[in-house]
């Protein structure tokens, strides 16, 4: 039906749209990956200790991951257009409230409001691609957003480290702000949906649509899904999004604006690995262990940054770990076809809730752990970087022994 759909001459392509829903996926990966670069400036303007640094970088996770449901429930009853215009204010105020922060509580307040604001920006994207895209083309699809969606990245390397050095750790929080409401008037005034006719709007039935999440967590797959994706975005995110800046500075000298361009170039590759792992999608039977392999080889490169090999040897291994994560692709692949299509929406929304609120988990978990490591007189990027593969190995181990769909793709055609 869809791809009948949009073989149909009178139907335009929905890649202009979809093009400008990411506008505001880049922005939300801007905001989640600011603390890397902002963490030496606010640690030293506030006094932050690295456990109040790994909560700050957690807090818009936190925001993000905890709505993501009720972001689903939105968008099936209002569509991505109408809920992702609601909501994303939200997130420049967030960034206007950082700018104008006095002190750490308002700072995590503005946090807050910025995850909760950026919830729906990715669902939204993978939602439409369903609903336009032929299934055959999800894969790919899917895995392109996610690549151009990483421009969002640049902005949080070089440019933010200049901003940074050049005005203050405010003008940057302002900077994202304008842009970001640049990305929500641009999807405003262009962007179109089904649901946004003037026919009978659905009521969201909150208590109907949490019966329905309970129906996706009875099937005994959904946990192993579930636990493995706790551990594999949050892996390649804590290092980008957290301590990368922090370990370059520190364990090797380097100045904010070289570890900004060094965040450049690791968002430069990571805009690569999406596409390309959409791109050679080895299909059901083999998906899952290409997925469980590219986990364990990223863990083992944790492993070896944990030895502090050397400054090279660090940027070279973390720009490998940024083309790896791309294999968050194959993970979404493997969700839509571990479901059958009425609950496609759901488990998309609890694949993404679980993504990022392994995220703030990890980034909170590792603030801790850097402060621990610290106070024993432990290398302190040593011990963080140990503790996520750690956290990588046991939710292969999870997504190993934990049940599977009996048969991958059936449930897309039941």
């Amino acid at each position: 039906m869809q791809a009948q759909e949009e073989q149909s001459p009178n139907t335009r392509s929905p890649w202009p749209m979809l093009l400008i829903l990411i506008g505001g996926f880049a922005l939300s990966q801007a905001f989640r990956t600011a603390a890397s670069i902002m963490a030496p400036a606010l640690a030293k303007d506030f006094s932050l200790s690295p456990q109040q640094l790994g909560l700050f970088a957690a807090a818009f996770h936190f925001s993000f991951a905890g709505l993501q449901l009720f972001m689903g429930m939105a968008i099936d009853v209002y569509g991505p257009r109408r809920t992702i215009v609601a909501v994303f204010p939200l997130a420049i105020v967030g960034a206007l409230v950082m700018a104008a922060a006095p002190n750490y509580t308002v700072l995590i307040l503005g946090q807050v409001l910025t995850g909760v604001g950026c919830g729906p920006a990715f669902l939204v994207c993978t939602v439409f691609i369903a609903r336009s895209f032929p299934p055959g083309r999800f894969a790919a699809v899917n895995g392109a957003a996610l690549g151009i969606g990483s421009v969002g990245l640049l902005l949080t390397g070089t440019p933010l480290a200049w901003t940074i050095e050049a005005a203050s750790w405010r003008a940057g929080f302002i900077a994202l702000a304008v842009i970001a409401a640049i990305a929500w008037v641009a999807i405003f005034a262009f962007v179109r949906d089904g649901t946004d006719g003037d026919g009978p709007r659905q009521r969201l039935n909150v208590l109907a649509a949490l019966r329905g999440y309970g129906e996706l967590f009875r099937l005994p797959h959904t946990l192993g899904i579930f636990v493995l994706a706790l551990a594999s975005y949050s892996s390649f995110m804590t290092l980008r999004g957290l301590w990368l800046g922090p370990l370059l500075i520190e364990r090797h000298g380097f100045s904010l604006v070289q570890a900004g361009n060094v965040a450049i170039a690791i968002s430069i590759v990571g805009m690569i690995g999406p596409p390309l792992f959409g791109r050679v999608d080895p299909g059901e039977q083999r998906r899952r262990r290409w997925i469980m392999a590219c986990a364990l080889a990223t863990a083992a490169l944790f492993i070896v940054m944990a030895m502090n090999p050397g400054a090279v040897a660090d940027v070279a291994l973390a720009l490998v770990i940024s083309l790896i994560a791309g294999f968050g692709t194959l993970q979404y692949a493997d969700v839509r076809s571990s479901y059958p299509p009425h609950m496609t929406g759901r488990a998309m929304a609890v694949f993404t809730m679980a993504m990022f609120l392994g995220v703030a988990v990890m980034q909170w978990v590792t603030g801790g752990v850097a402060s621990g490591a610290h106070a024993l007189g432990v290398e302190t990027y040593g011990a963080v970087l140990g503790a996520i593969a750690l956290s990588l190995g046991l939710g292969v181990v999870a997504f190993r022994v934990l049940p599977k769909p009996a048969d991958p793709g059936r449930a897309q055609n039941s």
